[in-house]
């Protein structure tokens, strides 16, 4: 036997990298922390983001927000759909770091009746379900007013802009999808602080939306201390809106970011306990980063009888 083939081959580790604008790059303080399963094995380093990591996902979410608040509820629909796509595709993936992410064993993660697998099926699903509503929320909350007078009167959601959501820090993937998927539903474009401790099914997200049709900068993940990253994004002058959702039972955090949002008069959405992330969602999520513009138009009249239409 040659020498060559006693050689064992050295695996090649994955680098897990930000995404910001549609591309991938590092932390620009070129900081990485460790990120460790239940049993403090180490799984990777992932980049650490700064501030700075922060304003550049601002000005690529703006940057995305005419064009994507722009589009069609049903091409809005159409690329929600396909990220689902994408991700059965690679269903295997997301289930192993789910499981490392949240304690399960790598044995039980690769049955199709293993807890990380069903959390996996059920955030692919869950993009399917969003997909179904982005043509749909306006007839719900939107319509026509009566009012006293020769005038229609119509109301229509509108999204809120760029929203800053904080990422459960437990639920690694189901919880962040169905914290993001609500967000850019309604044509709004997100920046998303994932799980401090389990950032990495966040991270593989970020190669999953940069093939599925996306535009770059209507979501942008990041990774890194919550509280480091949260801060300066609460009191960013050009972010609309903030899912305390990964604020967690942390009252001190979750208050000191509505302070800051306060400044520009954000809409914050407060931290809220979910017992189950399978359960059906409901549309608050949605409706959380909506605003309702309301139009008048004359009605006129027909004819000489004076009728109107």
């Amino acid at each position: 036997m040659s020498e060559k083939s006693e050689q064992q081959r050295l695996s090649v580790f994955k680098t897990y990298k930000l995404y910001v604008g549609g591309k991938f790059p590092r932390s620009e303080s070129g900081r990485v922390y460790e990120v460790t399963d239940s049993k403090d094995n180490w799984l990777a380093n992932v980049p650490l983001s700064s501030r700075k990591d922060a304003r550049d996902a601002v000005v690529a979410a703006r940057k995305a927000f005419g064009g994507w608040s722009g589009a069609t509820a049903y091409n809005r629909g159409q690329i929600l759909y396909r990220i689902a796509e994408m991700l059965e595709g690679r269903k295997e993936q997301f289930v192993r770091e789910v499981a490392d992410a949240e304690g399960l064993s790598p044995a039980k993660a690769k049955s199709n009746t293993a807890k990380a697998a069903a959390l996996v099926d059920a955030a692919i699903d869950r993009w399917v379900w969003y997909a179904g509503w982005t043509d749909k929320i306006a007839q719900v909350v939107g319509g026509g007013n009566p009012v006293a007078g020769p005038f229609f009167n119509l109301s229509s959601p509108e999204p809120t802009g760029v929203v800053a959501v904080l990422a459960p820090q437990k639920s690694s993937f189901l919880g962040l999808v169905s914290v993001l998927a609500p967000v850019i539903a309604t044509g709004n474009t997100a920046i998303v602080i994932a799980s401090e401790r389990s950032p990495l099914p966040a991270l593989s997200l970020g190669e999953v939306l940069a093939t599925s049709d996306l535009p770059g900068g209507v979501v942008n993940v990041l990774s890194g201390r919550t509280a480091e990253i949260a801060t300066p994004l609460a009191a960013h002058q050009d972010v609309n809106a903030i899912d305390l959702a990964g604020a967690g039972t942390d009252d001190g955090l979750a208050k000191e970011l509505e302070i800051a949002a306060a400044d520009n008069l954000k809409r914050v959405l407060r931290p809220q306990p979910v017992d189950d992330w399978t359960a059906t969602p409901g549309i608050d999520r949605m409706t959380a980063f909506l605003e309702t513009k309301t139009v008048w138009h004359p009605t006129g009249s027909l004819g000489a009888s004076g009728s109107s239409y």
